[in-house]
C-alpha cells in the first residue's frame, strides 16, 4: 500500500500576455503543494493556508513575495478550503503578473483541484 504523495502531470499554463507558467501539483492525504514557476524552476514565496470543515481558512506567508501576495495568498485559501486541508503555494515570476496571468494560472490550478475533487469521489 503506497501512501506517498501524488503528483499530478506537470503543466505549462499560457496566459495571453505571452508569458508561461510551469504548473506542478502534489497531492497528499491531508492537503496539496503546488509550485508555480516562470522560466527557471524555482522556489518563491510561498503561503499556506489551512482549512476544516465548516471554518475559515487561515492563510500565512512563509516567504514574503515582491509582487504578488494577494494572489498567492488568494489560490493558498481558495484551494485549502476546496479540500478542506492544507495547501502549500510556491510562486515564482520574473515580474509582477498582469490579471490575465492570475486567471490563467488560477483556471489551471482550479481544474486541477476539481478533477483530483472528482476523482476522489
Amino acid at each position: 500500500m503506497d501512501n506517498g504523495p501524488d503528483v499530478v502531470d506537470n503543466k505549462i499554463v499560457s496566459s495571453s500576455t505571452g508569458r508561461n507558467f510551469f504548473l506542478q501539483a502534489i497531492f497528499f492525504l491531508n492537503g496539496c503543494f503546488f509550485i508555480i514557476t516562470e522560466g527557471e524552476r524555482r522556489i518563491g514565496a510561498v503561503s499556506v493556508a489551512i482549512s476544516t470543515p465548516n471554518s475559515k481558512a487561515n492563510v500565512a506567508k512563509v516567504i514574503p513575495s515582491k509582487y504578488d501576495s494577494i494572489f498567492i495568498n488568494t489560490v493558498a485559501e481558495k484551494v485549502s478550503s476546496m479540500i478542506n486541508g492544507i495547501c502549500l503555494v510556491s510562486l515564482h515570476s520574473k515580474s509582477q503578473l498582469q490579471l490575465d496571468d492570475m486567471k490563467a494560472i488560477m483556471g489551471e490550478v482550479m481544474s486541477i483541484v476539481g478533477s483530483k475533487k472528482h476523482e476522489g469521489q
